[in-house]
């Protein structure tokens, strides 16, 4: 049995779900946009330079999530799937996840991005589990609050290991654990498996995996 992990911004899509639901919601005028753009663009910016600080991006992210109704947020979801999601899902990343799951591998979206606007994308593509940020919660709502570490980084170990023992698994439980990726911000959990793969990769990623001998490939 193989244990296969996927990165969801920019590696299985075509683009990246937390930039984008930042701006669904400025389209929306749920967020104001000469304050949020500006900010949500910083941002990304940072993350891409890997300098970003994940606690303030997550106070940044979450609090519109604390500001109203589940019911609203789920109806503004499946519109941001249809409209923001569905376009970057493409047909190679879509091949590929089937593959992986047709040969009876774990499978697995590990991403940053917290687990409200990443969970439904992870179900789109057929993968039935997610380790990702979790965005706290009080009685059904959200609090805009991260609970417990973010997946991000070297958390990202830490929160595949959780969810791992949480399933009675561990590292050793497979013949074969890989990690597919498009950023630098990867390398801890890219180091920890046995089988890196670059996947459209950013330069610092790029010229890390050509070191290394990583295999490189494009969903693109």
């Amino acid at each position: 049995m193989d244990l296969v992990l996927f990165d969801l911004d920019n590696t299985l899509l075509a683009g990246d779900s937390d930039f984008e639901w930042a701006q669904f919601l400025i389209s929306k005028g749920v967020l104001d946009k000469e304050v949020h753009e500006a900010r949500n663009q910083i941002f990304y910016d940072q993350y891409k330079a890997g300098t970003l600080d994940i606690f303030e991006f997550l106070d940044f992210q979450l609090k519109p999530l604390a500001r109203h109704s589940r019911a609203q947020l789920d109806a503004w979801h499946r519109e941001f799937m249809e409209t923001r999601i569905r376009p970057m899902m493409t047909a190679k990343s879509q091949a590929l996840v089937r593959a992986q799951l047709e040969s009876g591998a774990v499978v697995a979206v590990v991403t940053a991005t917290n687990s409200f606007v990443t969970g439904p994308i992870a179900r789109a593509f057929g993968i039935p589990h997610l380790v990702a940020t979790i965005p706290a919660q009080e009685n059904g709502v959200f609090t805009g609050k991260p609970r417990g570490t973010p997946a991000f980084k070297g958390g990202k170990i830490e929160r595949v290991e959780a969810w791992l023992e949480s399933l009675g698994l561990c590292w050793e439980s497979f013949g074969k654990s890989s990690f597919y990726s498009d950023s630098h911000n990867d390398l801890p959990l890219m180091n920890k498996v046995a089988n890196p793969v670059a996947v459209d990769p950013d330069d610092t990623l790029r010229a890390h995996a050509s070191a290394h001998g990583w295999p490189v490939i494009s969903l693109r």
